[in-house]
């Protein structure tokens, strides 16, 4: 093999391959098949599905190092730093007082840390820097940055303004070894059947990440769809948001009779068709709402039952 000359002061830094710093197998993951350690990504979800919560339920398993949602246990705990932009903060501590009083924590005792300053924008170069140094102080093992219409002033569906900030994140998120989840909206009415398609804004956002965690309406039950760049998808799951005195996401247990009917229906109509059908066809042809659909679909291709061509959707 040839050895090429070392760099200089002119040239890239470089390194052969076997030198390269290696993640144990069993140090992989922040939360177990949820989020990776020093992994980027987005948490996105139409208005009103409970994003907020799931964020801030990430934000305490990893300080706490207690299960996630009560079903993904925390691998590798760590400081947290967190900037919620839209809740009070009083708002803001009542949902953290639940979230840690369902889990039979004191607060005080775990590391998680809140950016209250009124404004962050993350493309003002000031911010970014006064980032930085807030990150070398606190050097957590998760920033939390909720929601990313309010950390900027420029056009979403500008993708290279959109590029520059995700670019800045990442350049954090290698300078400080920390994970980065980011809160972002999705179109009310996502046409896509994949949910990352459906993030407002530029495609960069799909791109960018990870780890990506979409929070989707079911009738009365949320949906939560998880997407890896480098491991395996695990099935949707359902949740819901226990009311009470502390107010927290739960697992359903089983997901609802009818989505199970819908997949038998869609199964069966591409099974029966000489040719794909697309989704405005399986709409028509079965009378199903369009989301009751999209999760239907999304959820066969997950498992390998379906394909999506071209021309539509075909048994796999």
């Amino acid at each position: 093999m040839t050895t090429p000359a070392p760099f200089d002061s002119a040239s890239l830094r470089y390194l052969h391959a076997q030198h390269l710093a290696a993640i144990a197998p069993d140090d992989v993951w922040l939360i177990d098949g949820l989020w990776g350690v020093q992994h980027v990504g987005v948490l996105g979800g139409p208005p009103k599905t409970t994003k907020t919560w799931l964020a801030l339920d990430i934000a305490v398993s990893v300080a706490s190092a207690t299960p996630c949602i009560g079903r993904f246990p925390c691998s590798r705990s760590g400081p947290v730093l967190l900037f919620a932009a839209e809740d009070s903060e009083e708002m803001l501590r009542h949902r953290i007082d639940a979230l840690c009083a369902s889990r039979g924590l004191s607060l005080p005792d775990i590391p998680l840390y809140v950016i209250t300053e009124p404004t962050l924008r993350l493309d003002t170069p000031s911010y970014q820097q006064k980032l930085s140094q807030t990150l070398a102080g606190v050097k957590p093992a998760l920033l939390v940055l909720d929601p990313f219409v309010r950390l900027h002033q420029q056009n979403e569906n500008d993708a290279g303004a959109v590029s520059a900030i995700l670019g800045y994140l990442r350049e954090l998120q290698r300078r400080h070894l920390t994970a980065i989840l980011v809160v972002h909206h999705t179109r009310k009415n996502g046409s896509s059947t994949s949910p990352g398609a459906s993030l407002r804004g530029s495609s960069d956002f799909y791109a960018w990440g990870d780890d990506m965690l979409y929070l989707r309406r079911h009738d009365e039950h949320l949906v939560l769809t998880i997407e890896h760049r480098a491991s395996k998808s695990p099935e949707p799951l359902t949740l819901r948001l226990v009311d009470g005195n502390t107010p927290h996401l739960q697992v359903v247990a089983n997901l609802p009779k009818q989505r199970a009917g819908i997949d038998e229906a869609v199964l069966s109509a591409l099974s029966s068709s000489p040719l794909p059908l697309t989704r405005t066809a399986l709409r028509s042809l079965l009378g199903v709402r369009n989301l009751d659909l999209g999760v239907a679909l999304d959820h066969l291709e997950r498992g390998g039952r379906i394909q999506r061509t071209p021309s539509g959707w075909r048994p796999a």
